[in-house]
């Protein structure tokens, strides 16, 4: 078995939808990046290449690269998902973190997890998503941005 960890943190600003877990959720702003700058995500794709130790989501995905930009973060964590069993794992948990001061996001859970564990293809039972307030601290209590954490456990099929 394999651990690895994942966070992002990308500012908010008008003009983008704000997707969280493959969820779009309404609010004003949205989360800024080259891809649909899903934050949990994101999050996400780095603690699994992470615990695989196949690098960031960066190396993979670069934002140089202009065929991801505007890219669905879902499709992203597919390719993933798919690189990490070529290499002989398959994931077991993935537990995670999202800290917003807004939009609140527990309502969005129950969707977040059930979209998470279909394309991760793992039970519902194998997905955490917990969704703390920073209540009106820092940076993102003041809602410059969103933050992510993310940490996978996989483990070796052969």
């Amino acid at each position: 078995m394999s651990i690895g960890i994942g966070s992002d943190v990308p500012p908010l600003r008008p003009g983008r939808d704000l997707v969280i877990g493959g969820g779009h959720i309404d609010n004003p702003l949205g989360l800024d990046g080259h891809s649909d700058a899903d934050v949990l995500t994101h999050a996400v794709i780095d603690s699994l290449l992470g615990a695989a130790a196949l690098g960031d989501i960066g190396q993979h995905f670069p934002a140089s690269d202009p065929g991801y930009a505007g890219a669905s973060s879902q499709d992203l964590l597919t390719m993933v998902v798919r690189t990490v069993r070529q290499a002989g794992y398959r994931v077991a948990n993935v537990d995670t973190t999202v800290v917003a001061e807004e939009p609140r996001l527990q309502p969005h859970i129950d969707a977040i997890r059930k979209q998470l564990a279909t394309t991760l293809g793992v039970d519902l039972g194998a997905v955490g998503v917990k969704a703390p307030s920073p209540e009106g601290l820092g940076a993102l209590g003041r809602e410059e941005g969103i933050a992510a954490h993310a940490v996978a456990l996989i483990e070796a099929t052969g």
